[in-house]
């Protein structure tokens, strides 16, 4: 038996080259998550129950990722997660919330508050005859009727459509209106623009939208339930899948994959994975991926590796499978293991066009877990998708099944809590500055610069880089 020497991020660190950009900021990190998909920064947070839900994708997506939606809730509900970041910034709206005249202000209220909208245009057959705000009902009795404190279509600002957002941006402006409803030459409602939207485009002018304007998003799905849920989710206007399995390398994945680009074509991305290795990487490609998901065990609270006894050290498993990936064009997202701005600069530079964080993200305030005070810290919980505890809960919620029933359950993950670390925009702000930072000692100026330029060196240990405690009087 020949065994190969392999090399994880703290094996190894990039040998400084010459830089000719006068500036760090001309430095240019977009890259694609898969063949279709563009990205201003190369990160992409983990659909793990902790990490990514709604609030974390439209983050992520303001910054220039994306954020993959996790699978460990009903179908339905990861539905409304990924219509709540597609209705989150939008040109226009097509597909407005409505009610009609005869539904009371208490119904109104119920909607508004369910869907977090501040208003709901007022329509009869179709066709525009209203608004009501939070503002109409702020003093209004539950029991009035819509059409007796809404703003009547007489009263009310609209235009025609279509419109471009020159034209809109206008309007608002100058009747200083927040919505502006769209109708056709019928008076039939056929959008709606905000000027809460209009403000968002120029807050984040690297969001990562797709051809609507409308901010994208990914979503995990498993493999029992692949058809029903990627059905609903492609329907609801997901960008991206993510077949989401500890071992990707497997008959089950890879004929998951080719039923997937037999019932819907082209119409979706399809991201599969995991694998760490270069047979593991064709397979996947010959099956019809978009893009290849790398790591086996490197996850900060993963315990496949002691489980086991099987992974990849994670910069040989990208190195690997990035050689057999860049022939067909496919890119690789490094997903595990990552501790720092410089891990991830590694990530890319052994070949990778974006990296996964789950950990780094965990603590952020748009995560989804829960808030724990310790000591006068706040913590949050951060639990690993093989844990026992992830496991526990998907099976009761799946089945039903009682607690006691796991006893020969073996799990792959553990449990923590992770500090409380201020907002997704603050950490993606300082990664992005490491990053730069990152490339621009590797002499490169984009990514596929850093991919021919990058050269690693082995080292036995990095304490030498490490700052000292310090002291001061």
């Amino acid at each position: 038996m020949i065994i190969k020497e392999g090399l994880g991020f703290d094996d190894v660190l990039l040998v400084p080259k010459r830089f000719r950009l006068k500036s760090r900021k001309e430095i240019d990190i977009s890259t694609y998550l898969t063949k279709e998909i563009r990205l201003s920064i190369p990160i992409v947070s983990s659909p793990m129950s902790n990490v990514t839900e709604a609030k974390m994708a439209i983050a992520m997506a303001r910054e220039g990722g994306i954020g993959i939606i996790h699978r460990f809730m009903s179908i339905e509900e990861q539905v409304e997660q990924v219509k709540w970041v597609k209705r989150a910034e939008n040109i226009i709206i097509e597909n407005p919330y409505t009610i009609t005249k005869d539904k009371t202000v208490k119904d109104a209220i119920l909607i508004m508050k369910k869907l977090n909208v501040s208003g709901l245009l007022v329509e009869e057959n179709g066709k525009l005859i209203g608004i009501i705000t939070k503002r109409d009902v702020l003093f209004a009795d539950e029991n009035d009727k819509v059409e007796d404190v809404m703003t009547k279509k007489e009263d009310l600002i609209y235009a025609k459509y279509p419109i471009t957002i020159e034209e809109a941006k206008e309007i608002i402006k100058k009747h200083k209106i927040e919505k502006l409803p769209l109708v056709d030459e019928n008076g039939f409602i056929k959008g709606l623009i905000t000027a809460k939207d209009l403000l968002k485009l120029e807050r984040y002018p690297n969001a990562t939208k797709d051809k609507k304007g409308r901010l994208m998003v990914g979503a995990a799905i498993g493999l029992k339930d692949w058809y029903e849920r990627s059905l609903k989710l492609i329907e609801a206007g997901v960008d991206v899948l993510c077949i989401d399995v500890a071992h990707g390398h497997m008959d089950w994945v890879i004929e998951t994959i080719r039923n997937m680009r037999k019932e819907f074509g082209d119409k979706i991305q399809i991201i599969a994975g995991n694998v760490a290795t270069k047979e593991g990487t064709k397979d996947l490609i010959d099956a019809g991926v978009d893009a290849i998901r790398v790591g086996i065990g490197s996850g900060s609270i993963c315990t496949t590796r002691i489980v086991t006894g099987a992974g990849v050290p994670q910069i040989t498993a990208i190195t690997d499978c990035a050689e057999v990936a860049r022939k067909e064009e496919i890119p690789i997202i490094a997903d595990g293991g990552i501790k720092s701005s410089g891990d991830i600069v590694k990530a890319l530079a052994a070949g990778a066009s974006t990296v996964m964080l789950g950990y780094l993200l965990a603590g952020t305030e748009e995560s989804p877990g829960i808030s724990i005070m310790r000591n006068g810290k706040k913590y949050k919980l951060y639990k690993g998708m093989a844990s026992a505890l992830a496991n526990i809960e998907r099976k009761i919620r799946e089945k039903g099944e009682k607690v006691e029933e796991f006893i020969d359950y073996t799990p792959e993950g553990i449990e923590t809590i992770v500090p409380y670390k201020g907002t997704v925009h603050e950490i993606i702000t300082q990664l992005v500055g490491g990053i730069r930072s990152g490339f621009s000692y590797c002499g490169a100026s984009n990514i596929k610069e850093l991919w021919e330029n990058a050269e690693f060196i082995k080292v036995r240990s990095i304490k030498e880089g490490l700052p000292k405690e310090l002291f001061f009087i």
